[in-house]
């Protein structure tokens, strides 16, 4: 297991073309299992997932990002397809869709970057067109 930074920038633009754009930098863990590359990161207050871990599984095709804590939700990521899934809040539960416009990935021995484009709907109504853009870097010696 590998100590790294991950960034994560996600944007959102609704149907009146308002764009929202959240930025999260944390300390991370990378390691490989089984041909899949896996990055694993606390959420914060400032992704609004304050208690939540969140996995993303990287394949070479596709990415599957679970969440656990006080949110439950795995989503994949395939290009080109819709999937559909709940996301559990100790509140609501919502029937999230996922349609995947393109994904790029340059992920290798802890270093480097995911993109991902996709439309979101919620509970069957469309939302938003998303990207979610991830960097890793390997943490150095130093701590900086």
């Amino acid at each position: 297991m590998i100590n790294v930074v991950v960034t994560i920038v996600g944007t959102q633009r609704d149907a009146q073309g308002e764009e929202n754009r959240i930025e999260l930098i944390t300390a991370g863990h990378y390691y490989e299992k089984n041909g899949v590359q896996y990055i694993v990161y606390k959420d914060t207050e400032v992704s609004g997932l304050e208690g939540v871990s969140t996995m993303l599984k990287v394949y070479e095709q596709h990415v599957v990002l679970v969440r656990m804590g006080n949110v439950k939700y795995q989503q994949q990521f395939r290009l080109g397809e819709k999937s559909h899934s709940s996301y559990v809040t100790p509140y609501v539960t919502m029937e999230m869709g996922i349609l995947t416009q393109s994904i790029e990935q340059a992920l290798s021995k802890s270093v480097g970057n995911i993109h991902i484009r996709y439309e979101l709907e919620i509970n069957g109504q469309w939302q938003s067109t998303n990207t979610l853009s991830i960097s890793v870097r390997e943490e150095s010696k130093s701590g900086y």
